[in-house]
């Protein structure tokens, strides 16, 4: 698990991130590195759009930002996303990932 494999892109005023979602877990985690995306492991079901909004409120507490700063703009029906958060540069969301997340 490398962070520097990450699908991270930098966009004008914020970020893009590729996700792996693991739902109906122990607890809300980022768990680690699939390949080129984060691996989130989330206590809700994929059940009428619960998952996707745990999904937002993560990043939105991770990153300190508003929920409304967090969108699902690809993969709202399935466990792959691509998440975009308004507010954040790459540096800084790959700072906080280092800080707050494990990467063994």
């Amino acid at each position: 698990m490398n962070i520097d494999e990450l699908d991270c892109r930098q966009l004008a005023g914020g970020i893009t991130v590729k996700v792996k979602v693991q739902p109906r877990a122990s607890r809300n985690v980022i768990s680690g590195i699939n390949g080129d995306s984060l691996r989130l492991a989330l206590t809700s079901p994929p059940v009428d759009g619960a998952a996707n909004a745990a999904c937002i409120e993560f990043f939105a507490e991770l990153c300190r930002v508003a929920k409304g700063q967090v969108a699902i703009v690809g993969g709202q029906k399935n466990r792959a996303k691509v998440i975009s958060i308004t507010g954040v540069d790459k540096i800084g969301f790959l700072a906080i990932l280092k800080d707050k997340c494990r990467f063994d």
